[in-house]
């Protein structure tokens, strides 16, 4: 497959994404995971997109942005031990699995100022999606405890400009 037909399969998530989230659905991140679970094994999916890693911990790259909307995507590049804080998402989220094998792990609250406690773990290997509603109990941790570096795709009902600021609420561990 080329660079053209790989940007095709990407332009075609973006816009089956584009067309539930018009829908309206009840529960958005449920409905985009699905989508994603359609492609995110696509070794092609990401042909023509630096993606780089980063030595001192995962990194986003943006694919595609509707401010209008109020949704974004990413591509999510994790090294050998790199992991994402414990955190909620204060927005809905769907996250498919495109590369490598991750680790989510998940998290109980327990009370006022006490970090939340681990439940569960799950591997996520290519093609597996995950999903979350902006809920309070809804806690997790993005860990590649592999030797490879893996890749996940991100989106959130966010634009990417606020990413850093208005996505996540982070625990202590």
């Amino acid at each position: 497959m080329n660079v053209i037909a790989a940007r095709s399969s990407l332009d075609a998530m973006v816009a089956e994404i584009r067309a539930v989230l018009g829908a309206g659905p009840a529960e958005p991140s449920a409905a985009v995971a699905e989508v994603l679970g359609t492609y995110a094994a696509d070794p092609m999916l990401l042909a023509g997109h630096d993606c780089p890693c980063r030595i001192d911990s995962y990194v986003r790259h943006l694919l595609h942005e509707e401010t209008q909307g109020g949704w974004a995507v990413a591509a999510l590049v994790w090294r050998p031990g790199q992991m994402s804080p414990v955190h909620g998402h204060h927005v809905w989220c769907a996250v498919g699995f495109h590369r490598g094998v991750l680790t989510e792990a998940f998290y109980e609250p327990v009370g006022a100022g006490l970090p939340p406690t681990p439940c569960g773990t799950v591997l996520r290997r290519p093609g597996d999606v995950t999903c979350g509603p902006p809920a309070p109990d809804a806690i997790h941790r993005l860990a590649n405890l592999g030797t490879e570096t893996a890749v996940s795709i991100h989106a959130y009902g966010l634009p990417y400009a606020r990413f850093c600021s208005d996505l996540n609420r982070v625990f202590a561990a």
